[in-house]
């Protein structure tokens, strides 16, 4: 079993409710166990600044389930949840899963980044992934703490609805 962090996020369709039926289908993932999710976090659109506030969270999924069956996996979740890949990058979307973290594992394969790229400069991640793994270090040895105090709370807003 491997222990992944995941980012979840969502801005359309009840983002709230969103997030919830993502962890409930994490939950029944085979092969795997949820174990643990952050507080939700509402933060300001990358992308288009024309579009709903997202709603962030990052879980902890412990997995025997390789990296890209585990991207398989998210997609379907992502899919039934209403999601439409669209040409437009960070742009509005009911769900949005994405494999941060996957042990200790550094892959660059065409389908799948690990660790996620620019989760290091990304408030919305590092902010919820602190809660769940504040002593965390990344696959490269920077620490979560270095790279939390280089990047400030700015834009987000700890929900007191969360999971």
């Amino acid at each position: 079993m491997q222990r992944v962090y995941l980012g979840l996020g969502s801005n359309l369709a009840e983002p709230l409710a969103q997030l919830r039926g993502a962890l409930k289908a994490l939950a029944a993932l085979p092969r795997s166990q949820l174990a643990g999710t952050s507080s939700f976090y509402a933060s300001d659109p990358l992308g288009p600044a024309d579009q709903p506030r997202y709603v962030n969270a990052v879980a902890a999924l412990d997995t025997a389930l390789e990296p890209l069956q585990l991207l398989d996996a998210l997609q379907a979740i992502e899919l039934n949840q209403g999601r439409e890949r669209k040409a437009e990058r960070w742009g509005p979307r009911t769900l949005d899963l994405d494999i941060l973290l996957f042990g200790d594992l550094i892959l660059n394969a065409p389908r799948l980044h690990v660790p996620h790229y620019h989760m290091h400069a990304r408030a919305f991640v590092l902010y919820p992934l602190a809660e769940l793994a504040p002593e965390l270090r990344l696959p490269d040895g920077r620490a979560l703490q270095d790279l939390l105090a280089a990047c400030p709370f700015a834009g987000l807003e700890r929900l007191s609805d969360g999971p």
